[in-house]
């Protein structure tokens, strides 16, 4: 494939979901998504946090430890703080506070020499990677929003990103519910929104993952069920690994239920 940039594409990403909250009245932003308990505006703040953390990590290191100590110590809670101090935000408000906040987050990892390493919630991620963490958190929380506002996503090989994190965090799904994951990872041939086909782990792996690329990354966010996605398994690891599988660390959450969304 084309080498691709993960800073150009991740600020594309960002241009696209802010087309998908440009101009939505004061009901959509009040509107549940499928995220129980969680507004299109809750979706967006919690992606203000999330980039904020991003930016402060790449530009100074000593603040984001302070942030971060907070962070470890209760996730959910600092989650949840963060959303209570955008709740008082305007829609157009809270969309250029993320928006702010998202550009200089994308600077900042832009300005990170790419043999170094940026400081994170576990451990420092080199840029590219913590991107691409960002690129996840825009693809989740992004198909949240459109499923609230009833719009189909179109989706570009820039989800390259996301499936190749995916296949850099396949043990979390195990860490999340104490589990030991198979000794050998994973093999995966995807298919691109653009039809090529990529490929990530070693080529002689028993265990499989076949199927598109857009699918493997909805499962591994949990934004759909299994059931309602075209991925095959290849192994009795591989297909427990379906019904686990997460790109983020930390609890599950409820994911999706099946039929919820079909294909």
């Amino acid at each position: 494939m084309t080498q691709r940039d993960v800073i150009s594409d991740l600020t594309a990403e960002a241009e696209e979901f802010e087309e998908l909250i440009t101009g939505i009245d004061e009901a959509a932003w009040r509107r549940e998504t499928p995220a129980p308990g969680w507004t299109v505006a809750d979706q967006v703040a919690h992606l203000a946090f999330i980039f904020r953390l991003a930016g402060t990590a790449a530009s100074d290191a000593e603040l984001f430890g302070a942030m971060a100590a907070k962070a470890a110590s209760d996730f959910d809670g600092a989650v949840n703080a963060a959303l209570a101090e955008y709740a008082g935000y305007a829609p157009e408000a809270l969309r250029a506070r993320w928006r702010s906040e998202t550009d200089t987050a994308i600077k900042a990892l832009a300005a990170v020499p790419a043999d170094q390493v940026v400081p994170w919630l576990v451990r420092p991620l080199p840029p590219a990677v913590l991107a691409s963490a960002g690129m996840m958190e825009m693809f989740a929380h992004g198909q949240d929003v459109a499923d609230a506002l009833g719009v189909t996503r179109e989706r570009t090989d820039r989800l390259w990103w996301l499936a190749l994190f995916v296949t850099l965090t396949w043990d979390f799904g195990y860490q999340a519910r104490g589990l030991t994951p198979p000794s050998a990872p994973f093999r995966f041939e995807l298919t691109a929104p653009s039809g090529a086909t990529w490929e990530f782990g070693p080529v002689e792996a028993e265990q499989k993952i076949t199927g598109p690329a857009e699918d493997l990354c909805l499962l591994a966010t949990r934004r759909r069920h299994r059931d309602d996605l075209a991925l095959t398994a290849t192994g009795p690891d591989a297909d427990a690994w379906l019904d686990i599988a997460q790109a983020y660390r930390g609890p599950a959450g409820e994911g999706r239920r099946p039929g919820q969304f079909k294909a």
